[in-house]
């Protein structure tokens, strides 16, 4: 999951960014709506979260902008406003979900993975593919009721096949969304990592479509 935050309160980002990062979310930071709105319309995210208060204009206009231009990225608020009137703003602008300050940083993380889920169709917090299970909120694989030992990258990497599934995933895609984007990898490393995850899942259970992508199968015996 590769998610935009965006919030002038430099030492809050800094923390809130760390967490993430520990929990195997990938993060940019944006300080200012207009740093912001350069990165969501050119960088691909899951997800962003947004403060209201910027330092160049209410969070709540930029959200609005992206609504209009049918940008559809879900989007966490995350504000110290607390009235009623300050979170319909919000959520009239087209905000889906709203946290106040302060917060419990597994709270935002909670809500964070929700909204992605959510965004992939998917009402359940553990995304299953036949005899593979992923818990989206601890981020623990099961293959037949086993655990599944991951890296962090192969976790990040499954989880991503694993919203999108049954979909074909193309390498440009995954390369968007799971690695940072000044550390893109190449088609070799993605190769490397995805037979890595093979290895331990079972071959046929990611299956390669030439010229198209990956695809996680719910069967073993998949072509």
């Amino acid at each position: 999951m590769k998610v935009l935050l965006v919030e002038d309160d430099d030492a809050l980002a800094t923390v809130l960014a760390e967490a993430l990062h520990e929990a195997g979310v990938l993060v940019e930071r944006a300080g200012s709506g207009g740093q912001a709105d350069f990165l969501v319309r050119t960088e691909v995210y899951d997800a962003a979260i947004l403060d209201l208060g910027l330092p160049d204009g209410d969070g709540s206009r930029w959200l609005a902008e992206w609504r209009e231009d049918a940008i559809e990225l879900p989007v966490l608020v995350l504000t110290a406003r607390t009235r009623w009137a300050d979170k319909a703003t919000g959520f009239s602008a087209g905000a889906d979900d709203y946290v106040t300050k302060p917060f419990e940083t597994a709270e935002v993380l909670f809500r964070l993975r929700a909204l992605v889920r959510r965004s992939h169709g998917h009402a359940h917090p553990v995304l299953r593919i036949g005899e593979l299970a992923f818990d989206t909120h601890t981020g623990s694989v099961t293959l037949a009721g086993r655990p599944v030992s991951l890296t962090a990258q192969e976790s990040r990497l499954l989880a991503y096949l694993a919203h999108a599934a049954p979909r074909v995933v193309s390498r440009s895609e995954l390369a968007e969304h799971v690695y940072d984007r000044d550390h893109e990898p190449d088609s070799n490393v993605i190769d490397v990592q995805i037979s890595r995850l093979r290895r331990k899942l079972g071959a046929e259970r990611i299956e390669t479509r030439r010229g198209q992508g990956y695809r996680l199968s719910g069967s073993a015996e998949a072509s």
